[in-house]
């Protein structure tokens, strides 16, 4: 079927990366999500492949393509039924690795970028704190300036790759009177005397390493501060709405998948001696989720689209990422119904589905904090512009 977003060359693209998947990770999925730790050849074989350098720059070991191929790796993803793998390789690369390519200098683009490009590195970004979530400002982490060097004290949690990364972008508070107008951010080596890690034992995602991480009297060289001091608040904000459209991507994906799952199984499950899937009330059930994804789905693929042209859409990728998220945990629980007592067996995929995408409408921002960042765009008529 022809599609205005997606060439041949995309498709292909799709049809690789599927297949290595299948390959590569599908065999190894249970086994970590029963360890929670995901092995790190895998990281490499991503590297080789070019998968985590898919929008960056050559100069760096990138392909400089275009934000589709970015929506496929995000969509082939979700289909392994694994939400914390998943979440690894997406945090790596479009949380982490996007500040270094935007404020980052030469010397932390060779030290950190590239080895992240070709796999040889893992990071990680904290930001999230105990008592600081979808409140940026709120922060309480400092970064106090002593002559060549930054003094890092305070606590990150619910941060994603935070136990077994090699790098953390770190945002922290550097004036603290100026609320998120004193806010730094900074790349922070995972050895670095005083830095520790705690794994967090969590509802889903159960293959990733979701860290709470203490700074105590860490210390950080000036040349590890990313960008301009103080301006950390606004490179936060400008790389959410990627973050968003990701993780709106990531539901409308998943949902797909456990509605694919769930007709499949209806195919195949007879009742009355005929085939579930020609009973008009599950019929009509199917048909009213499939309308659900596909209006998510064509909404995000036309804020990729204007995202990947350069436009800056703080309302649009909040959108997706509020409606996208309420559509999967909605459409997964009604697929796990349809495949009754099965779809409560873990042998099953929806039992893992319901429990990986339940974060969706937390992570990156709640959908209460998505609907009031809406609500102030089009009630009080505010204005997010990005940083110039």
């Amino acid at each position: 079927m022809g599609s205005m977003y997606f060439t041949e060359e995309h498709e292909a693209f799709r049809q690789s990366f599927k297949e290595f998947l299948q390959k590569e990770v599908s065999p190894y999925i249970d086994s970590w999500e029963k360890t929670g730790t995901i092995d790190r050849f895998i990281w490499k074989k991503f590297g080789d492949m070019g998968y985590f350098g898919l929008n960056y720059p050559e100069e760096y070991g990138g392909l400089n393509l275009d934000l589709f191929y970015t929506v496929i790796f995000l969509e082939e993803l979700q289909k392994i039924n694994s939400g914390g793998f998943a979440a690894a390789m997406w945090a790596h690369v479009y949380l982490s690795m996007t500040h270094l390519v935007n404020e980052g200098d030469e010397s932390i683009k060779s030290n950190y970028l590239i080895p992240s490009i070709k796999g040889l590195k893992i990071g990680c970004l904290c930001i999230s704190e105990p008592f600081a979530g979808s409140d940026v400002s709120g922060i309480r982490t400092t970064a106090v300036k002593k002559g060549d060097s930054y003094i890092i004290n305070g606590s990150k949690c619910f941060i994603t790759n935070g136990v077994y990364s090699d790098y953390l972008v770190v945002a922290a508070k550097t004036v603290t009177q100026l609320g998120g107008k004193g806010i730094s951010v900074f790349v922070v080596d995972r050895e670095t005397s005083g830095l520790s890690a705690t794994k967090m034992d969590k509802l889903g995602w159960k293959a990733s390493d979701t860290g709470q991480i203490a700074f105590d009297d860490v210390v950080v060289p000036v040349g590890n501060l990313l960008g301009e001091e103080n301006k950390g608040f606004s490179y936060i904000m400008q790389h959410f709405a990627l973050e968003r459209l990701v993780m709106g991507v990531n539901a409308h994906a998943r949902a797909e998948f456990a509605l694919d799952y769930a007709i499949t199984y209806m195919s195949e499950r007879f009742a009355f001696g005929k085939s579930i899937d020609k009973f008009q009330a599950l019929r009509h059930q199917v048909a009213e989720m499939a309308s659900e994804i596909e209006v998510c789905k064509e909404f995000n693929y036309s804020v990729a689209k204007r995202l990947n042209d350069g436009q800056y859409l703080v309302k649009e990728a909040s959108m997706s990422k509020l409606i996208s998220t309420k559509m999967a945990d909605e459409v997964i629980y009604k697929c796990l119904q349809l495949l009754g007592g099965y779809g409560y067996m873990e042998d099953y995929p929806m039992a893992r589905l319901m429990r990986d995408s339940r974060l969706g409408p937390i992570g990156g921002g709640t959908s209460e904090i998505l609907k009031e960042v809406i609500a102030k765009i089009i009630i009080d008529k505010k204005e997010y512009k990005p940083v110039t």
